[in-house]
């Protein structure tokens, strides 16, 4: 696999703690979500910057209340064995109702060390 060419895997191949945290993110469990990422994390969520496990944990309760929505795994790929993207369709009460999101993760030691949620 080139480290620059994506391929698509199914959603059981990504790795455990990025289903971990998928799974706790869905769910609303900031404790658990938090422990997916190193202690020097960075999230990049809607424009704003999170830097390190208290402020990705601030951002992580903030988000799991700001709004009501669905949210759908579509697809996952690999660009190599650090570097993860997984797309998740939302539907809710947002501005614009419905939106497809790419969460790009970079991981470290077993643990997301990068997080960009993207359109």
């Amino acid at each position: 696999m080139h480290d620059n060419q994506p391929r698509t895997i199914t959603p059981d191949d990504l790795p455990k703690v990025i289903t971990r945290y998928l799974t706790a993110h869905r769910a609303h469990d900031t404790a658990t979500a938090v422990t997916t990422f190193t202690d020097d994390a960075t999230v990049i969520d809607d424009g704003n910057t999170y830097q390190g496990r208290a402020a990705i944990e601030q951002w992580l309760d903030r988000s799991a209340t700001e709004f009501t929505y669905t949210i759908h795994l579509t697809n996952a790929q690999q660009t190599n064995t650090a570097h993860y993207t997984a797309t998740h369709h939302l539907e809710g009460n947002f501005p614009g109702g419905t939106i497809d999101l790419r969460y790009r993760f970079t991981l470290r030691d077993n643990l997301i060390e990068h997080l960009a949620i993207e359109p």
